[in-house]
């Protein structure tokens, strides 16, 4: 598949850039933000999320110089589905925390720091929305770093887990590990870029404990049998049927977190 359009580099950070990839939806929003690092004196980069098997968008991100390596944040195909291509056009190995998308790299590695085109990166493994995701931090990008972190926070709207591979106590976890990098710039994978890490994972808590309120009042309606889809009905009621399925398996994510503190 070849793109008819040609999106510009947009700067994101002091040492980041994107290209949106051409895959609008619901569950993707405006695209995959394909990221390119690298500090500016050097004609080598490295690369987050290649996005979906688009050629022409894969061929931008191979003719920006010298690709080093590739990132990929989670197992999703609107992240990985051209990270092989990717690998064939520069000849830079893809690392994942999943090897089955490593491509000539070895998996990643909680808590390693990669220095790669004059950048450094530390990886944490923030998994909830997937098992495998990871955040990339980039301590020297600006006054307070930054946080590539893919699916895990958005740039717009609230992350969905995909359960039962994703877990709410995984998440709220994970949300708690990036609330202490602080005032970092955010540079999610679909969205744009926010100001404060530390706002927008308070903001995320937020909005889960109060989907727990809400599931638990359904519950004590419906019974505390309840399916997901019932459970979904009363707590997503104007849902849009695009991203019902997300919605359900948030619901079950939420049912399986309630239902184990009450067994423990």
């Amino acid at each position: 598949m070849t793109s008819a359009s040609s999106p510009t580099v947009q700067r994101s950070s002091a040492l980041t850039q994107f290209i949106l990839a051409p895959n609008p939806g619901p569950m993707s929003l405006d695209g995959t933000n394909s990221y390119v690092i690298s500090a500016s004196d050097l004609n080598a980069s490295l690369v987050v999320d290649p996005g979906p098997a688009d050629e022409g968008h894969l061929r931008r991100l191979a003719d920006r110089g010298r690709v080093d390596l590739i990132l990929v944040t989670h197992r999703h195909a609107d992240h990985t589905a051209g990270s092989a291509r990717l690998h064939e056009l520069t000849g830079a190995p893809v690392r994942a925390a999943d090897p089955r998308h490593c491509h000539g790299g070895e998996p990643l590695v909680d808590g390693e720091t990669i220095r790669v085109a004059g950048v450094s990166v530390r990886v944490l493994a923030t998994p909830g929305h997937t098992s495998d995701s990871v955040c990339f931090h980039l301590p020297d990008d600006g006054a307070h770093g930054s946080v590539l972190t893919g699916d895990t926070i958005l740039g717009r709207g609230t992350t969905m887990l995909d359960y039962p591979d994703g877990t709410l106590g995984d998440y709220l976890e994970s949300l708690d590990l990036l609330e202490a990098l602080g005032r970092a710039t955010v540079l999610p994978a679909h969205g744009p870029v926010l100001p404060s890490l530390a706002a927008i994972t308070n903001a995320y808590r937020r909005h889960r404990l109060e989907r727990l309120v809400q599931i638990r009042e359904a519950l004590d309606d419906l019974g505390r049998d309840a399916t997901v889809a019932a459970v979904t009905d009363a707590v997503y009621a104007d849902v849009d049927p695009s991203v019902r399925r997300a919605a359900e398996m948030s619901v079950a994510a939420q049912l399986n977190y309630l239902r184990g503190r009450s067994e423990g």
